[in-house]
């Protein structure tokens, strides 16, 4: 087995004890005995509070700390924030990133969907071009969330997964401090039916190069958004 030092006693007993998701870790004075870490209170406490920010664990003060399920978006979300606060600028690169991802597990994803996601992407743009006609419009963020994230739902990697949710976790805080125009949004569901289409009829050849057209599209100038609306 592969040795790994994660530079935290904390994380490297739960790796070696071998708990699994949903289990509670013994206490924080248990965990500071000699039996398990050998370490003070406050630099457990310390310990759980690095775990809980990537998501590892669950502390509550009645059911104490468990052991949550992988969630590789948390840590990756939280990191793309705080470079979001320090450059505003490196969304693009973020936004880079998530595009290679979708290309690269394009097909793999799309030969997973069923009826059930090909309803709901459906249904997906139907809200979206109701929310766009409707009198004051409305920007669809939820439904552009939805759409792409329903095309990768079954595929079974937590690592694609977690940066795809922690790229649209990013995207809400951008969108939401910049102007789209209007012929933009209606050209970016335009697409989006395009690409379902392609999917239903069994071309993902068609439908990659229409979400690589979709993702061409300059919908602003320059974020307006600052290190504590990254924050929120």
């Amino acid at each position: 087995m592969v040795q790994i030092d994660l530079g935290s006693e904390l994380l490297n007993h739960i790796l070696a004890a071998g708990y699994e998701a949903g289990e509670t870790l013994p206490t924080i004075k248990e965990l500071g005995s000699r039996k398990y870490l050998g370490i003070s209170t406050s630099k457990i406490r310390e310990q759980l509070e690095v775990a809980r920010a990537l998501g590892i664990v669950d502390v509550r003060s009645r059911t104490g700390t468990q052991l949550k399920p992988l969630n590789f978006g948390q840590p990756v979300r939280l990191a793309a924030l705080y470079a979001l606060g320090q450059n505003a600028e490196s969304f693009e690169q973020f936004n880079d990133l998530r595009i290679g991802v979708e290309v690269t597990f394009w097909h793999r994803a799309c030969s997973t969907l069923t009826e059930k996601e090909i309803c709901t992407m459906r249904e997906t743009i139907e809200d979206a071009q109701r929310l766009l006609n409707s009198h004051p419009i409305h920007i669809p963020f939820a439904e552009h969330r939805k759409f792409h994230l329903t095309v990768f739902k079954n595929l079974d990697n937590p690592f694609v997964i977690g940066i795809l949710e922690a790229y649209w976790d990013v995207y809400d805080v951008v969108a939401s401090n910049q102007y789209a125009e209007y012929s933009y949004l209606q050209e970016v569901w335009q697409h989006h039916e395009q690409i379902l289409n392609a999917i239903v009829a069994g071309d993902f050849d068609a439908a990659l190069e229409f979400f690589i057209k979709h993702t061409q599209l300059r919908r602003y100038q320059h974020p307006i958004i600052n290190k504590e609306s990254a924050t929120k």
